[in-house]
């Protein structure tokens, strides 16, 4: 069988969000992962797919799983330390990819494959789901209103109704924008600063007072600055914000060493902290009830304008041991299909402000139930 797509990653909580959503609008989906057990709802409740067992430490093996599925787009939501090597083998095999994001290190390296994509006609989007992902376009639709852009602001909030811990998008991820320097973009120069140091209290639409705090992991402070270059941009700084509850207990975590990447002996075998934490957490169940929202927002300043964007995130009926992490699994399903619609074309490696059109996006997203809103008034 020839598949529409085929997703990496597919047995994680991005995965499944993605390829649910894909086969919803009715594609057929290889999903390809390492743990068949925990899409195994998919697999009997759909019938256009399958699962296929893939290790990304094996690159040959995942080119090769990559050419015999047939499918010609990739959307890879494994963890972003492999975006680098999946790129790599889905140029090899001749395949566009969509990913969800990687830190600014390994986008510079993703962005440098440009010259090789165009060449072979491949497109690759990085950064496709939540931030980075709905807010690079939103971005690249209020950037078209300025002449001149000052600054930029670009973050996240949420809350939910139950104050009990759910484990929020990556915890890989997570833990890195409580532990990592934060870079961010000033007067044109890159600075850094630890995130708990930029910390203040905040509150957002549809969202309780919070703690909010400068954070890296985010190419945002890379893609944005680079994307509103020609328009003079001095300033971009990325924020995340978090409810009081989940807040104290990534803090403990952290506070635990359980968010650390150094290898630990564990019964004769070398392990990392942050690895067995991912998995022990899986295993963690939503209260019933839980439902979050989550407000995902940039706000572009430029001499006396200024346009704040913000998407509002609900918890969909059917989906709720989702939440809102829907927001970043189901953006990047939503560009693979642009693709497959023949709506993005042009080959290269791309941020999603450079290649993806705003107004059918942010169309798909309101069938998602998230609205998106400029100044206050609601656009899509």
């Amino acid at each position: 069988m020839r598949w529409d797509f085929l997703v990496l990653g597919a047995t994680g909580m991005q995965g499944k969000i993605t390829s649910r959503d894909l086969l919803t609008n009715g594609y057929s989906v290889l999903l390809c992962g390492r743990d068949k057990s925990r899409i195994e709802h998919l697999l009997e409740n759909y019938k256009k797919t399958k699962f296929e067992y893939v290790e990304l430490r094996n690159i040959k093996e995942t080119i090769d799983t990559i050419k015999k599925s047939g499918a010609n787009i990739v959307v890879n939501c494994a963890e972003g330390d492999w975006n680098i090597n999946v790129l790599d083998a889905c140029i090899k095999a001749g395949v566009h990819l969509i990913d969800l994001g990687s830190d600014i290190p390994m986008t510079k390296d993703q962005l440098k494959k440009d010259r090789e994509l165009k060449k072979k006609g491949l497109i690759h989007i990085t950064g496709s789901g939540s931030v980075p992902g709905i807010g690079n376009v939103m971005l690249r639709y209020a950037a078209a209103k300025f002449d001149k852009i000052d600054e930029v602001d670009v973050g996240f909030a949420w809350d939910s109704n139950i104050k009990k811990f759910v484990v929020p998008f990556s915890i890989q991820s997570i833990l890195e924008e409580f532990t990592a320097p934060a870079p961010f973009v000033w007067h044109k120069h890159i600075k850094k600063i630890m995130p708990f140091n930029s910390l203040v209290r905040v509150h957002h639409r549809a969202i309780e007072e919070e703690n909010q705090f400068t954070c890296g992991h985010h190419p945002e402070t890379l893609t944005f600055y680079n994307f509103c270059k020609d328009k003079g941009i001095k300033n971009v700084k990325f924020f995340a914000g978090f409810p009081d509850h989940s807040f104290a207990m990534l803090e403990n975590m952290v506070e635990l060493g359980l968010s650390s990447k150094k290898e630990i002996y564990f019964q004769g075998r070398k392990i990392k902290p942050v690895e067995f934490l991912t998995e022990t957490l899986k295993t963690l169940e939503i209260p019933k009830g839980y439902e979050e929202k989550e407000n995902l927002w940039v706000e572009i300043r430029g001499g006396k304008k200024k346009i704040l964007m913000e998407c509002i995130v609900p918890t969909l009926k059917g989906w709720e041991d989702a939440a809102c992490n829907i927001d970043t699994g189901m953006p990047a399903s939503i560009m693979a299909q642009m693709i497959l619609r023949k709506e993005i074309t042009t080959p290269g490696a791309f941020a999603p402000e450079q290649i993806v059109p705003c107004e059918p996006f942010f169309k798909e997203l309101r069938k998602r139930k998230m609205e998106v809103l400029e100044n206050d008034k609601v656009i899509n």
